[in-house]
């Protein structure tokens, strides 16, 4: 049984005429009563009464024409559906992306791609990058923002890279801090705030510390990025942070660069490379990567 049957089917069904409706299907009349024909013996019933020019619906006839009607109107919303997708009218896009990179980087980038795509929902999921490539690997999010090297490399994974970054030292204007480039030896007896486990920038300053031959000192530790920033404006101590974020986090905070070499990271944009993105999740990925600088 072929769509195109059904549609004949039900378009002589509502004229009662093979002539009228060969007309409205823009068809040759024989090639419309040969389907039928093809129909009816593939069934195994006759689907109209032909007496005298008269058509009628046979019982068998009957009983499939609201069927038919309801597999072509399926068919229709399938393609309507399908065709929405592939014109970036509606889908989804699931997005991890670390704190900061959620704060600094995504912001404008997903208003850019809104605006051009409103009927896309974007959902994003913030965690460490070591949580967001697990997430990436069990097909939970379709693209991840992520910082190189990746805590367990994985060859299911494609990452290219999307920007380097500086980080800076950022404290209150009331705060004891230096005031010029800071080496990272300069923080030895720095009171720190500092964020939890899992966070990559946690990872990337406690490791920098150690390699100048010292334990970073705490008076906060276990905070998300926006805790952090308020404990430091409350004068609790200093942190290290993206560039990126200095500068969107408003007032009530003293940016201090790193004196060479300083501190930088890669953030990356990472996909699995057994499964192909969608459509939606792949022009989400031509706008990340198109971002200026």
């Amino acid at each position: 049984m072929q769509f195109q049957q059904l549609r004949y089917f039900v378009a002589v069904a509502g004229s009662r005429h093979f002539t009228r409706a060969a007309e409205e299907l823009h068809v040759a009349q024989p090639s419309l009563s040969q389907q039928i024909r093809s129909l009816e013996r593939e069934l195994g019933a006759d689907l109209f009464t032909r007496a005298r020019g008269n058509i009628a619906l046979t019982d068998a006839g009957e009983a499939l024409l609201p069927l038919a009607r309801r597999i072509l109107a399926d068919m229709d919303t399938a393609r309507h559906e399908v065709q929405e997708l592939a014109q970036l009218r509606r889908g989804r896009v699931r997005l991890g992306a670390t704190p900061s990179v959620c704060t600094g980087l995504l912001p404008d980038l997903l208003r850019a791609f809104h605006d051009a795509h409103p009927g896309i929902q974007l959902l994003v999921e913030e965690g460490g990058s070591h949580d967001l490539v697990r997430e990436l690997a069990r097909g939970a999010l379709d693209l991840a923002l992520v910082v190189l090297p990746l805590p367990s490399p994985s060859p299911a994974l494609t990452t290219v890279e999307l920007l380097h970054e500086d980080l800076v030292v950022v404290s209150s204007p009331a705060a004891r801090a230096p005031r010029g480039p800071v080496r990272i030896a300069d923080l030895r007896d720095e009171p720190m705030v500092m964020f939890r486990h899992g966070y990559d920038l946690r990872e990337l300053t406690v490791g920098a510390c150690r390699a100048e031959g010292f334990e970073p000192v705490f008076t906060v530790e276990g905070g998300e990025l926006d805790a952090v920033l308020g404990f430091v404006r409350a004068g609790l101590g200093l942190a290290v942070v993206p560039r990126m974020v200095a500068e969107r986090a408003g007032t009530g905070l003293r940016v201090t660069p790193l004196a060479r070499p300083g501190l930088h990271r890669t953030i990356a944009l990472a996909h699995r490379s057994d499964v192909a993105p969608t459509r939606a999740a792949r022009e989400l990925q031509r706008v990340l990567l198109s971002r200026p600088g």
